[in-house]
């Protein structure tokens, strides 16, 4: 297994960030792999898989590129930069992969295919043609929907930080991603592959949620930065776009109220559904009163944290709306 040796005061600096260019690398890879895992995936892998293919069949030697640095075990380093603490634009951060040496690209890759460089890789334009291919996910496939995403993703993090003043940790630890725990002894699992063990201790640990992943993964820029990036909470990252309403439900509800009782497969709070719908506190408020008093869904403490979640009736309700054979579905919108 891969482990960190993390001790208490890197722990207790490190913090939680957003990347645009991580969101855009998590796209990559979802385009790449073509599957998806809910609904609000494949309507998004319907509208921007033929552009990725279209762009891939214009550019062979890229298309190699992405395939060789998508390791089944590693991923090219290059692919992925270290988020900086401070929130960044995705211009500058595709910029660090446009700014890596030709000589470290191909060292990359190399490592990622546990194998030789394909001849048609020995080349100093790389690091060129793996910024454009990002930039061009980001354009397609992300940057218009980016401010609903940023939503979605501080959503999560009120959630891991809930989390962590509940539970401690370890707790956090152990549910933010797929092969990763606390061993205890300052020894952060990050993954499940054997890998040498790194000591990070003195160095800025960071979280780094995505929505369209399923595992995420960890990059670093030795000796002074690592992330971990993890997949976001799944009640939260299902459904990177707009949340579609069935159409009735929204009839009967409103648009906006029946958003909130479709989003609580799962307790969110107050706060969290406001990041994700993109409607004010207040409205959010007025939808909770109403679901409440009509007893679609119940509340309950959580440290300091009120969740809200459907009750029983609630379910019945959109399970059988979501069945729905006619009509077009609403979506609201923020």
């Amino acid at each position: 297994m891969g482990w960190w040796q993390v001790n208490a005061d890197t722990l207790a600096g490190s913090r939680f960030v957003l990347s645009p260019l991580a969101e855009t690398f998590a796209s990559l890879k979802l385009l790449h792999a073509a599957a998806a895992s809910h609904p609000g995936e494949q309507a998004w892998l319907r509208a921007h898989l033929p552009s990725y293919r279209r762009y891939l069949a214009a550019e062979p030697v890229t298309a190699l590129l992405i395939r060789s640095g998508l390791g089944r075990d590693w991923i090219a380093d290059f692919l992925t930069p270290t988020p900086h603490e401070e929130p960044t634009a995705f211009e500058d951060e595709v910029a660090r992969v446009r700014a890596v040496s030709p000589v470290e690209s191909r060292a990359h890759l190399t490592l990622s295919l546990r194998g030789p460089l394909p001849a048609r890789l020995d080349r100093d334009d790389l690091p060129e043609r793996a910024a454009d291919l990002l930039t061009h996910v980001w354009e397609d496939a992300v940057r218009r929907c980016w401010d609903r995403r940023r939503r979605i993703l501080e959503a999560d993090v009120v959630a891991r930080t809930a989390q962590l003043s509940q539970g401690g940790w370890a707790a956090a630890l152990d549910a933010l991603r797929p092969g990763m725990r606390w061993l205890g002894d300052n020894r952060l699992q990050v993954n499940a592959h054997e890998y040498p063990p790194r000591e990070i201790s003195g160095a800025r640990l960071f979280f780094v949620p995505v929505t369209p992943q399923r595992v995420g993964w960890v990059s670093w820029e030795e000796p002074h930065r690592y992330a971990v990036i993890y997949p976001c909470a799944g009640a939260l990252a299902g459904d990177p776009g707009e949340a579609a309403v069935p159409a009735s439900l929204g009839a009967l509800l409103g648009p906006a109220r029946a958003a909130v009782l479709v989003l609580l497969d799962s307790p969110l709070s107050t706060t969290q559904l406001v990041a994700v719908t993109g409607q004010r506190l207040g409205s959010v408020g007025r939808h909770l009163r109403v679901l409440l008093d009509a007893r679609l869904v119940e509340r309950r403490r959580a440290g300091r944290s009120v969740l809200y979640s459907r009750t029983a009736t609630g379910e019945v309700l959109v399970t059988a709306q979501r069945g729905e054979r006619t009509g077009e579905p609403f979506t609201y919108r923020s």
